[in-house]
């Protein structure tokens, strides 16, 4: 009877143990991996070219985690000419986003945005800006908090 207890007791801390390290953040992890990793799963794509600046500034939103991201380079080596995909795709601005629905949105596109658009949360916790033009071609920037 003591053996059996003792056996069940060590294959339930080995399940635990292992659901603990394959569910705990990898090293290296950012706070926006899941995110930009759901981006990718939901369907949508972000179309760049290197020299671009609003693309850096739309890579730089999700620091580290950029590499989850499913960028598309759009600019030959040199700078000077488009890629085959992106000029199949009409990409016309940098940057793009094109969505699994097939609608698209250009230039730099707030996390919040993106999150409503594929449905893919941001962290709890995650403040973010928000734009909204006005009349008289003013913008009002606000800013709000991801429930936890």
């Amino acid at each position: 009877m003591k053996k059996e207890v003792i056996i069940i007791v060590a294959a339930l801390i080995i399940i635990l143990g292992g659901a603990y390290l394959l569910n705990r953040p990898q090293p290296g992890s950012t706070k926006y991996d899941v995110f930009a990793q759901c981006l990718k799963s939901s369907g949508a794509t972000f179309y760049g070219a290197f020299w671009c600046p609003h693309c850096k500034a739309q890579k730089a939103l999700f620091g580290d985690s950029v590499k989850y991201l499913p960028y598309v380079e759009c600019s030959t080596p040199d700078g000077q000419s488009q890629t085959p995909i992106c000029v199949q795709k009409g990409i016309g601005s940098y940057p793009t986003w094109i969505f699994k629905d097939g609608t698209q949105l250009s230039g730099e596109i707030p996390l919040d945005q993106l999150a409503e658009k594929t449905s893919c949360p941001l962290p709890a916790g995650d403040t973010v800006a928000t734009t909204t033009p006005v009349s008289g071609g003013a913008t009002v920037v606000a800013s709000s908090t991801v429930a936890k």
